[in-house]
């Protein structure tokens, strides 16, 4: 399992204090604002806004919030303009990087982010050296508690799924970017409870790290995570079982 969903069952088991919940809105608004301005402020008609409101709901993202973000996307607000940015690289053990960026600033964006892979064993590569490691899928995760698997594996197959498999606590299904939508739709019919989905990078292959490794990873992951620029973080580490039980 690719160091993505690694990080998200992380992410889940250590909870959201209040602080970091304040960050994670903040960086949703600013997923809102863009998909809003590129789009429009309709999710009927804009996908990629319609997948950022499913980020706020599954968030509990106060309403207020998501409606001032739409509308200063759609310029009913005065508001920043952010910029799409990724930045590939390299962690400790060479494992691959993928970060994607809403930054206001992209000059300021870069030396921040080149400086949080130097200070945590990593670093900074150019354009392209290693998007060709990953592919974009859609993926869902589900609570595998309560959850027969066998069910859960032949309801995804039916409903047009790529792949199945457990991570943790939980099952996470990838999916072709076009049955993406088709895919929830058919497990929220099964009344699946779907944790998260989202349209992200899949490592092609995986790299086994040790668990001294795998500490200095998570450490360029939290790091990473803690900017306030970075939306989502891909890796194609695998961590030992050891370091994820504890």
């Amino acid at each position: 399992m690719s160091g993505h969903s690694h990080w998200a069952t992380i992410k889940h088991k250590k909870g959201a204090a209040d602080a970091k919940k304040g960050k994670l809105f903040s960086k949703i608004a600013r997923l809102i604002i863009q998909a809003a301005r590129q789009g429009g402020g309709d999710p009927k008609t804009n996908l990629k806004l319609q997948y950022a409101l499913d980020e706020a709901r599954e968030a509990n993202m106060p309403k207020d919030n998501v409606e001032r973000a739409i509308k200063r996307g759609t310029g009913e607000l005065e508001g920043v303009t952010f910029e799409e940015v990724t930045y590939e690289g390299y962690g400790p053990g060479g494992v691959a990087f993928l970060v994607e960026a809403l930054t206001d600033n992209k000059n300021r964006s870069a030396h921040e982010i080149r400086k949080i892979f130097e200070t945590n064993g990593g670093n900074l590569g150019a354009s392209g050296c290693v998007r060709h490691m990953f592919d974009r899928k859609g993926i869902l995760r589900i609570a595998a508690s309560g959850v027969d698997e066998d069910r859960l594996m032949g309801d995804v197959l039916d409903a047009g799924a790529e792949n199945m498999t457990r991570s943790g606590d939980f099952h996470e299904i990838t999916t072709a970017p076009p049955d993406f939508d088709a895919l929830k739709k058919a497990l929220d019919n099964k009344h699946y409870k779907i944790e998260s989905s989202e349209l992200g990078m899949v490592a092609r292959q995986s790299m086994p790290v040790d668990e001294a490794t795998g500490q200095r990873i998570l450490k360029l992951m939290e790091a990473l995570d803690e900017s306030d620029d970075v939306q989502k973080i891909y890796s194609n580490f695998e961590l030992p079982e050891s370091l994820l039980k504890a």
